[in-house]
């Protein structure tokens, strides 16, 4: 990172904000308006009026549009002219323009292109996008390895891990140690769960977050996402992974070294920090956020109930099988929550719609984009038709 400095840091390459009107996407807004980086791109999914709404007030900066349909096409063109490209490969283009940081808030598998494109590309990929190392880890680590980008993660959980890890070598880490808030149904067991609602799931008693991440919070399947990252973007065995549940969400990760040391990083619940972070790593800024008072709750942590919640022990199951697993474990699940939040299943559900997609796809290795996403569609179609048979 070159230039003049602002308060000591360095100033940074523009930004490039995929996601731009999600919440990932908001408050990376936020980061950059406060350290004056530029907005030199955005994309979304649709032609929203918050689209409008940012695209107006970062008039520099392209804009893309994922998939606006017919009328938000035409929309769009008549508010923004030339400024707009749609489609998803407008949307690659965009992650792979030179000497950019990409700030990757997408939902879902159609994350990964824009990552690889970034990285092939040489750029930095702030990465939300779980998919992205979910359903194409080896896509994505070739492509960073090809092109010289690299990926900082955004989630406050591995950018914990990833703060504890800076000047260690890996062969000096024992455990790494993923914290999850329990969600709002911590310490239910499985027969309270049959009946869980809609609002109740949706209710996180921590953090602001879409439908679906707080849904797969309450499974905990977001967790057993976040078990496949740290694999590959640590280089740890699954062995050496594990998950506690601390229902206070100060303690983001931990990491035991083979001295039995143990480093943590810790703070109050805001995610700009770690969106910051992996703007501005190596270096650190100044951000608005609550100072940390450590006497004002005890920190308490416990074991996750495999029994109650088994996508947890899925996500290790199809991280140990590695190749397109992985992937279907992602489409299934993203499958059964949209049917539970539109009630054509109950709680319970998601996790077994899951399981019976594992056994039901076929297990594949996975070397391009394509066959990543190939994956992800083989898996949607078998849990869409247990779906449907079961209903």
């Amino acid at each position: 990172m070159d230039g003049v400095c602002l308060d000591g840091v360095a100033r940074l390459k523009p930004l490039i904000v995929l996601g731009i009107t999600g919440s990932i996407g908001g408050q990376a807004l936020d980061v950059a308006a406060r350290l004056e980086i530029p907005i030199t791109g955005i994309a979304a999914g649709g032609c929203s009026s918050r689209l409008l709404e940012i695209a107006a007030a970062n008039p520099a900066a392209a804009v893309v549009v994922a998939a606006p349909g017919e009328e938000g096409e035409i929309r769009c063109r008549d508010v923004l002219g030339d400024r707009v490209s749609f489609g998803s490969d407008a949307v690659a283009a965009l992650a792979a323009r030179p000497g950019i940081i990409v700030v990757n808030g997408i939902v879902g598998a159609a994350g990964l292109e824009p990552t690889v494109a970034a990285l092939e590309a040489g750029n930095r990929v702030a990465l939300a996008n779980k998919e992205s190392l979910v359903v194409g880890a080896p896509v994505v680590i070739a492509a960073a390895e090809a092109g010289g980008g690299e990926v900082i993660p955004v989630d406050s959980e591995h950018s914990a891990l990833w703060q504890c890890l800076v000047g260690e070598p890996v062969e000096a880490v024992r455990r790494l140690i993923l914290t999850a808030s329990g969600g709002p149904f911590r310490g239910w067991n499985a027969e309270a769960l049959e009946d869980v609602t809609v609002d109740q799931a949706l209710d996180h008693p921590t953090w602001n977050m879409g439908p679906r991440i707080t849904v797969d919070s309450a499974t905990l399947m977001n967790k057993a996402f976040e078990v496949i990252e740290a694999h590959y973007l640590y280089g740890v065995d699954y062995d050496h992974i594990d998950v506690v549940v601390h229902p206070q969400s100060i303690v983001h990760s931990l990491v035991e070294f083979t001295d039995g040391s143990v480093k943590a990083q810790l703070g109050d619940p805001d995610m700009r920090v770690p969106i910051q972070y992996a703007i501005t790593y190596p270096q650190r800024a100044p951000a608005p956020v609550t100072p940390l008072d450590l006497t004002r709750t005890p920190l308490t942590f416990e074991a996750p109930d495999l029994a109650a919640f088994p996508a947890l022990g899925l996500g290790y199951t199809a991280g140990r099988l590695g190749g397109s697993t992985p992937a279907a474990l992602n489409a299934a699940d993203e499958v059964a929550v949209a049917a539970f939040i539109t009630g054509r299943i109950r709680f319970p559900e998601i996790a077994a719609i899951v399981a019976a997609t594992l056994d039901a796809v076929e297990h594949r290795e996975i070397t391009t984009v394509t066959a990543a996403l190939e994956a992800d569609r083989e898996a949607r179609d078998i849990a869409t038709g247990l779906i449907e048979s079961a209903g």
